[in-house]
């Protein structure tokens, strides 16, 4: 499986998906799929078969408000279909909603509170731990969600029980709703801050890069006595540049004639990953 392709037609089914229920966080949704296409079709043990057994990969949308690229990655996997999402998504009274539901098949916790997921998988890790378990678990957060000082409550714990079954992705989108992350709540050295932790850090210099995520995921498999954190740089709004890097496509429902021009963009970058794979 050309596991760039799917990533970007997942990134034409979110802008559908958002088309449809007039509501999204377009441009978290773009930023972060390359990562989340990596976990579920190459990483995590997990799939519709297996998604209750107690030995399965545990994962957890900690930026919830991304919600529209995971429902789309869900539904590629099959644990609903495309046209129930499609068709139930925002609307009155549906369990598709704007944030993680655990109502939903595949779905291990309800998110969307920032802070939230880390000390949750911290949980997880630990109980893998004493119950003897093989699974791995992981989590995905925004960088904006860093200023919440549960993740670091959630950070120091982790390290503290050499919880190395555990594995956190930064979306380095280095914007969040408000303006640049640096202007709003500056990280300063991040790398540095999550070691002073006990974390293993490492790097993913472009974070939409399917190899460079695969080589990071691989190499925090073999991580021994500490947790893992990659920091993806991503681009927000990823794959078209009606969007790529503006604060103001945080949460927005592309027009008539944006969607065009994101369709063609998005059809553009597939045809270029096809050729280049």
């Amino acid at each position: 499986m050309n596991l760039e392709a799917l990533a970007y037609e997942l990134r034409r089914d979110t802008v559908d998906l958002i088309r449809a229920g007039k509501a999204g966080h377009i441009g978290g949704d773009m930023s972060v799929m390359d990562i989340l296409v990596e976990l579920y079709f190459r990483q995590m043990n997990i799939s519709p078969e297996n998604m209750d057994s107690p030995d399965r990969d545990l994962f957890v949308l900690s930026k919830g408000h991304s919600v529209e690229a995971y429902y789309s990655v869900l539904a590629k996997k099959g644990f609903f279909s495309k046209e129930q999402l499609h068709k139930e998504f925002s609307k009155y009274g549906s369990k598709f909603i704007g944030h993680p539901n655990n109502k939903l098949p595949g779905i291990e916790m309800n998110s969307g509170s920032l802070g939230h997921g880390l000390p949750v998988c911290v949980g997880m890790a630990k109980a893998g731990k004493m119950d003897g378990r093989d699974y791995r678990v992981y989590t995905v957060m925004g960088d904006g969600e860093l200023a919440e000082g549960s993740v670091w409550e959630g950070a120091m714990a982790a390290s503290h029980y050499k919880l190395d079954n555990l594995c956190a992705v930064v979306d380095r989108n280095r914007l969040q709703i408000s303006g640049g992350t640096e202007e709003v709540m500056a990280h300063d050295d991040l790398h540095e801050r999550f070691r002073s932790f006990g974390w293993n850090v490492i790097d993913v210099a472009d974070g939409n890069d399917i190899d460079q995520l695969h080589a990071a995921f691989e190499e925090a498999k073999t991580v021994k006595g500490r947790p893992t954190v990659l920091i993806a740089n991503t681009v927000k709004g990823k794959g078209s540049p009606v969007m790529e890097n503006k604060v103001n496509w945080h949460h927005k429902v592309p027009s008539d004639e944006e969607y065009t021009q994101i369709c063609i963009d998005l059809a553009r970058a597939d045809v270029d990953e096809e050729v280049h794979a």
